[in-house]
């Protein structure tokens, strides 16, 4: 009988971190979770606790990491990842993205593992080209309020390869779009959930800037497939994992009114610095190298998304999370 293969799942109790502990336990890997939950959840994974194949561990990788026993992958999911956290912890923004990387790396040297790091279109900040392609190399201002989380994410990419090219650990790396599904935070700050807890609330849907800037939403289950399949392949340089379907913020934000039937008023407030006017994927590399492409249409994902928010308690729906966002409006 073949070895179950083990697997690392750095900032397993967030998001997209959650959702890919549910899809290596389908797998049948053994599966050791790992977050200090400054920003995940545990009840996210609570679900998989009863597993023999599952373990926690709750622990800040910013610090030396021990896994006893062998791994064979590592995936590097810490960080914050919305505006709200990552301007309201900065500091612990930059170090998970690179004391936090050095470890895994480190870790995955020392194993012999393959490591996979989430990286982010954000590392093309307000990009000069469109739809954004992995060879592009980005317009990001390193000072700026953006800076901490596009910068860390710039380096995490620059020290996986230097340790694929300088010591040949097995790396690949993933650039993630706009992604969207059950287990979002409702009120993090980043738009669909912003829009639909405000639809949910009563409350007006706010827009930052005019709504002319663009987004492309991928459903969450097409991304981890597509994680899954980079994992699995031989291609050791970014590639981008998203869904091109652009679309503007404001005629995002009729679609949310129309969809949860609710009669808001959309106002708009001053767009906040550095804020990226456009942002879409080419997915060239993962249709030619991995075989993917997305599945999940905007519609049907965003009614599956819908009906997770609704399910929230009261307490969750009307919980309102701190941002710093007025310290960075263009005035």
């Amino acid at each position: 009988m073949e070895k179950r293969k083990r697997i690392l799942i750095t900032g397993a109790a967030g998001f997209l971190g959650s959702h890919l502990c549910d899809r290596f336990i389908k797998e049948d890997y053994h599966v050791i979770a790992m977050d200090n939950l400054i920003t995940g959840q545990l009840k996210n994974i609570e679900h998989l606790f009863p597993l023999e194949n599952f373990e926690f561990y709750n622990h800040d990788v910013s610090k030396f990491i021990h896994v006893a026993g062998g791994l064979d992958y590592i995936l590097h999911f810490a960080s914050p990842a919305s505006p709200i956290d990552y301007l309201k912890i900065p500091i612990q923004t930059l170090k998970v993205g690179s004391l936090g990387i050095h470890n895994c790396l480190g870790l995955a040297k020392a194993k012999n593992a393959r490591v996979l790091i989430a990286s982010t279109s954000e590392v093309y900040g307000d990009p000069t080209v469109h739809p954004q392609t992995e060879e592009y190399w980005g317009n990001v201002n390193p000072i700026g309020p953006r800076g901490v989380y596009d910068e860390a994410k710039r380096f995490q990419e620059a020290i996986t390869m230097a340790y694929h090219t300088f010591h040949g650990v097995e790396t690949r790396i993933v650039r993630i779009f706009n992604t969207y599904g059950p287990k979002m935070r409702l009120n993090d700050g980043r738009v669909l959930p912003a829009f639909i807890g405000q639809a949910l609330r009563g409350e007006d849907i706010t827009i930052f800037g005019d709504g002319s800037q663009t987004r492309a939403f991928c459903y969450v289950d097409d991304l981890v497939e597509g994680i899954y399949r980079l994992l699995h392949s031989h291609y050791v340089y970014p590639v981008n994992i998203g869904n091109p379907d652009e679309i503007s913020i404001k005629d995002f934000a009729e679609e949310i009114i129309k969809l949860t039937g609710t009669d808001q008023k959309v106002v708009f407030h001053d767009l906040p610095v550095d804020d990226p006017k456009q942002r879409q994927p080419d997915i060239s590399k993962a249709k030619e190298l991995l075989d993917w492409s997305p599945k999940v249409s905007r519609s049907e994902g965003l009614k599956i998304t819908y009906e997770y928010f609704k399910s929230l308690s009261p307490e969750e729906l009307t919980k309102k999370e701190h941002n710093n966002f007025d310290k960075y409006i263009i005035r």
